[in-house]
């Protein structure tokens, strides 16, 4: 392997004697990709006179010693141009514009690269036409750059143990802040996973991403020579055993020297970068929703999204009652009671309701009925859904999906992959194909990010994969409210996510205090309720008790209606770990949802950018004291002038919008 990397690092300077160049530019004609094909492959991309990456090279290392990319011959090159209008499922928008210009590379050896450009990014992959299946050893997905920009580094969650570190960090919830720094600086040992954004030059920034992540492990990076980021795959796995948490995972013992084994012929994951000229452009992007496979289900009529209460993050904190509160019958009834009552959609069973430590979905705790409490739920128009660890569902998984459906369960909550491997990857396509089977949606947890399973199994509502609100339960240094003015800008470039917001304890920067049990949020009140807005999650938690939200009953109100799914959605303002400000419609009516970091703002919300001229709003906005008690709110009805709307918004503060109702 050295050889060969000393080989790519040596011919890069000599392959231009030797090259054939091609080019593919964006519709608007702003991005340019230029392919060297050489002793090597390499690629470099322009946004008008701003270099995005300098040549980086791409090759794929075959288990027989034959190097994709590496001395290859030109077949045939094609070009194609699509302009076509996808129809999205359960998504942010009902259509997704799908405008790219294509170049594919037909090589001697029966493999080719394709190579797409769009107006907001570029993306790659590897194709191959082989007769038997192959091993990959090593994909090479570098990306180089001319300087040393600033970058949002998520590294991975894991602590070096005995052994070799890399592939112990492999092992992870792909749960993390993320690390501001200099490409220069980065931690030469710790890996980060994506979606990874770089700084560059002219206000530009891109984000690295993946998508159509099948059959094959997903891409970490580190850092690598000079300005260069190193595409890292988890390994495949040799041996595993039962463990982790609960007894509930597969934890691998030992690893092969491969990444994957796979059919000859098939096509790879894209490799791609969002590229923006304004921030607000990468909170819009629809590019791994575009580039994953279309879906697979052919029937949605029975996939309902909605919102759920929930269990776990409240600790089953009620009161008022004459019953001991936990995990019970008489508990979760009180739930579906308030789900009912209010017009939610589902109540989740959350860890505890099968016996602990047993990874046996068919062994339930003996203070729980599930048929009794399916037969309730069903009398109030509420569904259940269940929590299950992923070596639990996976060992019987056909049974479990049968027996639960057949019950009239709705939908597991899977979580505890903590992997992203090409059998844990496996999984994933595995349960949302048998879970779609049997009339049941999925709710990833402790998952790597999205990379377009929701569009191919519209069946897979949601994904974890951030650092989300459960996070106040425990983490006394939490900055949460930052880190949520950088979510739309990097981890919602993937796709949809579970961040579990609703909280109704909220604390300003200096009241707030991990409590595992009775846990509060950073920011205001309205911070909680925009995230409703600003957050893409087609099954959306309700993480706080029933009581407390019997007690804010105008908030339940605004949750209970706000959509979960949208018609169209438009990215108003924002800058980077500062604010956001999104737009979302469903039907006549527009949601405008606004959250700022510990900084209060004057915002001026211009409606003229979602096409609307109206004469008068509705607000949820922070109150006039929110700085100094965070639950400080108001909710006010204002006439509109100019077609312009001004908000003042507190520390860690939010608003919500709604014109049109």
């Amino acid at each position: 392997m050295k050889r060969i990397l000393f080989f790519i690092a040596f011919v890069i300077g000599i392959s231009g004697i030797y090259a054939q160049n091609y080019e593919v530019k964006s519709p608007d004609g702003k991005i340019c990709m230029t392919i060297n094909v050489g002793d090597i492959v390499t690629y470099k991309v322009m946004h008008e006179n701003t270099l995005i990456i300098k040549e980086s090279p791409i090759s794929m290392e075959l288990g027989d010693g034959n190097v994709l990319g590496l001395s290859g011959s030109v077949k045939n090159v094609k070009n194609n141009s699509v302009n076509e209008i996808l129809k999205a499922d359960f998504y942010k928008k009902k259509e997704v514009v799908n405008n790219y210009n294509e170049l594919i590379i037909n090589f001697k050896g029966n493999y080719r690269l394709i190579f797409r450009a769009f107006d907001d990014g570029v993306a790659y992959r590897f194709s191959t036409s082989l007769k038997k299946p192959i091993i990959v050893k090593k994909e090479n997905a570098n990306y180089c750059f001319d300087d040393d920009y600033t970058a949002y580094i998520p590294y991975v969650n894991a602590r070096k143990g005995d052994g070799d570190f890399l592939t112990q960090q492999f092992f992870t919830s792909f749960e993390s802040q993320y690390t501001i720094d200099s490409i220069s600086k980065m931690d030469n040992e710790r890996i980060a996973f994506t979606p990874l954004l770089i700084c560059l030059k002219d206000g530009k920034k891109a984000v690295i991403v993946e998508s159509d992540l099948e059959d094959y492990p997903g891409t970490f990076f580190r850092k690598g020579n000079g300005y260069s980021l190193e595409a890292v795959q988890s390994t495949y796995p040799k041996v595993e055993e039962q463990g982790g948490h609960n007894m509930l995972q597969m934890v691998v013992k030992e690893r092969e020297d491969f990444v994957a084994k796979v059919n000859g012929t098939r096509d790879f994951p894209w490799r791609a970068m969002v590229i923006s000229e304004d921030d607000t452009e990468l909170m819009n992007s629809d590019m791994v929703y575009k580039l994953a496979s279309p879906s697979r289900v052919a029937d949605v009529s029975w996939i309902k999204p909605g919102k759920v209460a929930w269990d776990w993050w409240n600790n089953w904190n009620i009161w008022g009652v004459d019953f001991k509160a936990g995990i019970n019958n008489d508990t979760y009834k009180y739930y579906i009671d308030f789900a009912s009552k209010n017009g939610i959609e589902y109540v989740i069973l959350d860890e505890g309701w099968a016996v602990n430590k047993q990874a046996d979905l068919f062994q339930v705790v003996p203070e729980i009925d599930l048929e009794e409490l399916v037969a309730y739920a069903n009398e109030r128009n509420v569904g259940l859904v269940l929590w299950a660890g992923y070596y639990a569902i996976d060992r019987d998984m056909e049974h479990v999906c049968k027996h639960y459906s057949e019950m009239g369960i709705k939908g597991f909550k899977v979580d505890f992959m903590d992997r992203d491997d090409q059998k844990v990857v496996d999984f994933y396509y595995r349960m949302a194909a048998m879970a779609a089977k049997y009339h049941l949606f999925v709710d990833f947890h402790g998952a790597y990010k999205p990379t377009g399973l929701s569009r191919t199994y519209p069946n897979v509502l949601n994904f974890e994969g951030v650092y989300g609100l459960e996070q106040s339960k425990w983490d006394d240094d939490l900055n949460q409210v930052n880190y949520e003015c950088m979510i739309p800008y990097i981890r919602m470039v993937a796709g949809n996510l579970d961040y579990t917001q609703g909280a109704m304890d909220n604390a300003t920067k200096y009241h707030f205090r991990a409590i595992y049990t009775n846990p509060m949020s950073q920011g205001t009140r309205c911070h909680q309720l925009a995230e409703y807005v600003i957050f893409e999650s087609p099954f959306n938690m309700l993480c706080d008790s029933p009581t407390k939200y019997m007690q804010n009953q105008e908030c339940v109100d605004f949750i209970s209606k706000v959509p979960t799914v949208w018609d169209e959605t438009v990215a108003i303002d924002g800058k980077l770990g500062e604010y956001a400000v999104i737009a979302r419609r469903s039907g006549d009516t527009w949601y405008i949802g606004a959250i700022t970091n510990w900084k209060e703002r004057s915002l001026e919300i211009d409606l003229n950018k979602i096409g609307v001229n109206a004469s008068k709003y509705k607000a949820y906005i922070d109150g006039i004291n929110a700085n100094r008690y965070a639950e400080d709110y108001k909710i006010t009805e204002k006439e509109i002038k100019d077609n312009k709307v001004v908000i003042e918004i507190k520390s860690g503060g939010g608003a919500v919008i709604i014109v049109g109702l």
